[in-house]
């Protein structure tokens, strides 16, 4: 299963975005940054690379959509949130780590949450994550302390 042994180790933090979810997404926040790409990945026109460092640029006026390293989602869950405040939109999708710190204090306290009912299949993997997913959304126009599901089904949206 090549390519797919990555899924079950720490080797990589490129968990390439499903296209059909990103689709999903984007027809609701048409994005205009993405800043957690790694120059070949990229879901929006303007962009980050790891090179770049987007945790240091300023995303502010923005709708982004965030994909982050998951070896350092407590930063990006951060920035995603002070670049809400900022007026930005983030919809940052991630590991459901729900005892995290991230995702207590920040997207259960400030995010509307979108658990993912099923498990994703990242890049042009043919087998599913071993971790749940979940979208979190910051911004001045949703809804915090919000639950809402989508459903997986074989890697593709279930209608």
């Amino acid at each position: 299963m090549k390519g797919q042994e990555a899924l079950f180790s720490n080797k990589t933090d490129v968990w390439g975005t499903p296209q059909w979810l990103f689709d999903k997404l984007n027809d609701e926040f048409h994005f205009t940054l993405d800043p957690c790409s790694n120059g070949e990945n990229n879901k929006c026109k303007e962009f980050f690379t790891e090179e770049q460092d987007g945790l240091s640029k300023d995303w502010s006026g923005g709708t982004v959509f965030m994909n982050p390293p998951y070896s350092n989602c407590q930063g990006w869950m951060e920035k995603a949130y002070e670049e809400s405040l900022k007026g930005s939109t983030v919809v940052c999708l991630v590991p459901a780590r729900t005892d995290t710190d991230w995702f207590c204090n920040l997207a259960l306290k400030y995010g509307e949450v979108r658990f993912i009912r099923g498990r994703l299949r990242f890049g042009d993997t043919k087998i599913n994550a071993p971790f749940p997913s979940c979208v979190i959304v910051f911004g001045k126009d949703i809804v915090q302390r919000s639950f809402h599901w989508i459903t997986v089904k074989c890697g593709n949206l279930k209608e």
